[in-house]
């Protein structure tokens, strides 16, 4: 065979197409059933290809058979109900178990049919998927069974062998300015195995390989969203053999700032969550990116985010990457071209496949087929905007419509982390999981984890520790803070629930989120870190002989949080 041929399955935008052309091969075909998709795919690679729902391979052989012989089949079945991500890991793996069968069940009778073409077959998924596929599927498994008979093979053989033949691989590790792990499954055929590429980048000093790409570097070689500078053309921070103009630079010079409550909620997410460890707020950029997901939102643990370059306090203080920077942390060229609005291109990006691992395997098959290695890459230097959506706008962001929460949303905020425990405020029951949005609950989480216990504290307990407080240092100090001050600033329960989905302070009133933050800041102030207030004479919380002194001084102030709103709706208040 002079060239080798590539047929992609659930192709998306075609990262993985991408990285195989870079290394001269030709892409025939993309199969997938979302539009955008499609569109992105066609105008990339120059095909004409339709949607196509890849479950229909589930059951009919003959539209197996009707696709393309080529000598390279590639796939990445969704994964988003593999994905840790998603509903904490527990979603339903039904589909994604059906998407991969449909998957094998093409590579089965491609790589068996009478004069075979394929050479080689990769699959791309998410780490967790191996816990959910066999190790190893029959024609039988796959619903063969007539075919293999029909074509003089025992329906009980196996037809694709899937453990030994898996790998985690870190697009880090292949030039990819992003800690990006995905399992990659496959077979070189005539090793009757995978091979796995060597890597070229390395987190440590390692001889013959390159320091892995950090984001910094990277956003280094682009020009920020807000430039205006004049600039002749712009280098491609992944690929210099690429210079375009800065008009031709799409999805990139426009203002992604956030609202402040969108970055706030972030950044807790980030450096506070209840039971996950802590990340960099904002981004780390003196290391690879972290993984880009395909939902384009600012508010969530998994947002990248970067402190704008508008000098702005509040809302648009941060921001999240533009399309094209996302684009290039996964190693996209930046005459790559996305079809679609801002959140249809983000979730095209999120979704792919790091061009610079497919690029690996690309190369590794060449050696193991005995092609000669290719002396440059294969790559598309021209830019063409024919159907594009530019989201290049020059006005900037007008802050004046914060998103607002759903009605009867849960609230639960702690001020830190401190002693493996939490003092936490919340509208529901964090140990039911029952929720009641005109009471407010004072609780304390003994772990960081799930499946820790929870101890609710009943409204006004905080009377009963003050003169404990008191005596703590700059304990009275804080209670008067706490009781002259602070306490004037919590409103009913049913205006903090209010507050809290339309994300606003009304008055001296403050919302609850902003209510932590306070406590956290006014705790933080005394100069206690460290000390320790032992449980000998005093007991308050469950099971410790020893707490951060900080932590009883958190559970004074949230309870009184809790007894002002909810006297304050409910009218009930102990007469001592």
């Amino acid at each position: 065979m002079s060239k080798l041929t590539v047929l992609d399955v659930f192709c998306g935008a075609g990262g993985f197409s991408e990285g195989f052309r870079q290394q001269g091969f030709e892409i025939l075909q993309g199969v997938d059933r979302w539009q955008p998709a499609i569109d992105t795919f066609n105008h990339n690679f120059g095909l004409e290809c339709k949607v196509r729902d890849v479950l229909e391979f589930l059951e009919s052989v003959d539209a197996i058979e009707a696709l393309p012989e080529t000598g390279i089949i590639l796939g990445s079945p969704p994964c988003v109900s593999f994905s840790s991500s998603n509903i904490s890991g527990k979603a339903d793996k039904s589909s994604g178990i059906a998407l991969t069968r449909a998957f094998l069940r093409i590579v089965a009778v491609k790589k068996w049919k009478k004069a075979s073409s394929l050479q080689a077959w990769f699959m791309e998924n998410v780490p967790r998927s191996i816990g959910h596929l066999a190790k190893d599927y029959t024609f039988s498994d796959l619903g063969l069974g007539v075919w293999a008979t029909a074509n003089g093979i025992d329906p009980g053989l196996s037809a694709v062998r899937l453990e030994g033949n898996r790998f985690v691989l870190n697009s880090a590790h292949y030039g990819c300015a992003q800690t990006r792990r995905r399992v990659i499954t496959g077979e070189i055929l005539a090793r009757q195995a995978m091979i796995i590429p060597e890597t070229t980048h390395s987190e440590a000093l390692e001889s013959g390989k390159l320091p892995c790409k950090t984001l910094g570097s990277l956003r280094l070689n682009l020009p920020a969203p807000t430039t205006t500078d004049q600039i002749r053309s712009i280098e491609d921070p992944n690929y210099p053999e690429i210079r375009i103009r800065p008009e031709l630079l799409t999805d990139h010079f426009y203002d992604t700032g956030l609202y402040r409550c969108e970055w706030e909620l972030s950044k807790y997410l980030k450096t506070n969550h209840p039971y996950m460890g802590k990340m960099s707020f904002p981004e780390d950029e003196d290391r690879p990116s972290r993984t880009i997901t395909a939902t384009k939102i600012g508010s969530s643990r998994e947002s990248i985010v970067y402190r704008s370059e508008l000098i702005r306090v509040g809302d648009g203080e941060f921001r999240t990457a533009t399309v094209r920077e996302a684009a290039c942390v996964m190693g996209f060229p930046i005459t790559y071209q996305f079809k679609g609005g801002e959140g249809t291109k983000w979730r095209l990006v999120g979704n792919a496949v790091c061009p610079g691992v497919s690029r690996a395997l690309a190369r590794q098959v060449r050696f193991e087929l005995g092609f000669e290695p290719t002396r440059q890459l294969v790559l598309e230097k021209e830019v063409n905007l024919d159907g594009v959506i530019n989201l290049n706008r020059k006005s900037r962001k007008v802050f004046n419509n914060p998103p607002q929460r759903k009605t009867n949303s849960r609230f639960r905020r702690h001020p830190f982390k401190d002693g493996n425990m939490t003092v936490t405020l919340s509208n529901y029951d964090i140990e039911t999981n029952v929720i009641h949005t005109d009471k407010w609950m004072t609780s304390v989480q003994y772990g960081t984890g799930t499946g820790f216990p929870s101890h609710a504290f009943p409204d006004w307990e905080h009377r009963k520790i003050e003169p404990i407080i008191r005596k703590q240092k700059n304990g009275a100090q804080f209670v008067e803070v706490i009781n002259n001050g602070f306490s004037q600033k919590v409103s009913t329960a049913i205006e903090l629930q209010q507050a809290y989905e339309l994300r606003i302070t009304s008055g001296h009133y403050l919302e609850p989120t902003e209510l932590i933050e306070e406590v956290a800041r006014l705790i933080n102030g005394l100069e206690i870190e460290g000390a320790i207030f032992s449980q000998e004479d005093n007991v308050v919380f469950m099971g410790k002989k020893n707490v951060p002194l900080k932590q009883l001084y958190a559970l004074y102030a949230i309870n009184r949080i809790t007894s002002i709103a909810n006297k304050n709706t409910h009218g009930q208040e102990p007469k001592n």
